[in-house]
């Protein structure tokens, strides 16, 4: 089994989180990212999305995006649960686990693809066609962060978590999008102490550290 990874990606990071949650070992983690922050183009050659992370199987499987993956595992060692046992706690953590991804995690994707220079022409994933920046999309992203803050800090301060009372799949994502907005220059504002709290706590587990 093998992981195709870029280390500084949080795509990357909330697999690798994932799988240390679920206590097992990280399988053969392979680097596919090269000069100018570019995919090797021996990987875009054999995974023609040209995203990472992705996994390949040891039956030559391959699954592409982040949560497919943890939801493979998931199927597989489904112990320490982190996706939900009941109807509704599955759906109340992936609804968190996806607002986390799309408002947090895509909203600084935003910021960061329409104003780093290695970005150039790389406005959008998942494509080697050349995709413009568009420096307004920079501040929609700082908005649609600053607007998740608010959301997140309102539901923490009832929760222990961000799903409710365990720790789940909505922690590790929210976790790697909140590090990648404060790498962006977005960190947690002032006035969400609920938010502050939640982040020490979860900072405190191990595969906080050992996913870095």
């Amino acid at each position: 089994m093998k992981l195709y990874n870029w280390q500084f990606a949080p795509n990357c990071r909330r697999v690798r989180m994932f799988v240390l949650e679920k206590q097992l070992d990280l399988p053969a983690i392979e680097e596919v990212i090269g000069s100018g922050l570019r995919l090797l183009p021996q990987y875009i050659d054999s995974w023609p999305h040209a995203m990472v992370p992705m996994l390949e199987t040891d039956e030559g499987d391959r699954i592409g995006e982040a949560m497919a993956i943890c939801r493979y595992f998931e199927e597989r060692f489904p112990e320490p649960n982190l996706m939900g046992r009941t109807a509704v706690e599955k759906g109340i953590f992936e609804m968190w686990e996806r607002r986390a991804y799309d408002e947090c995690l895509i909203g600084t994707a935003e910021v960061f693809r329409n104003s780093h220079p290695e970005f150039v022409d790389r406005g959008i994933p998942g494509t080697t066609e050349k995709v413009p920046q568009i420096p307004a999309l920079i501040e929609r992203g700082k908005g649609r962060v600053a607007r998740y803050y608010r959301k997140l800090e309102a539901q923490l301060k009832d929760n222990q978590w961000v799903a409710g009372s365990r720790y789940s799949v909505a922690d590790i994502t929210t976790l790697c999008a909140m590090d990648f907005a404060i790498m962006v220059e977005m960190p947690i504002p002032d006035d969400c102490s609920a938010t502050r709290r939640w982040y020490e706590q979860v900072n405190r587990r191990p595969t906080a550290k050992q996913s870095l």
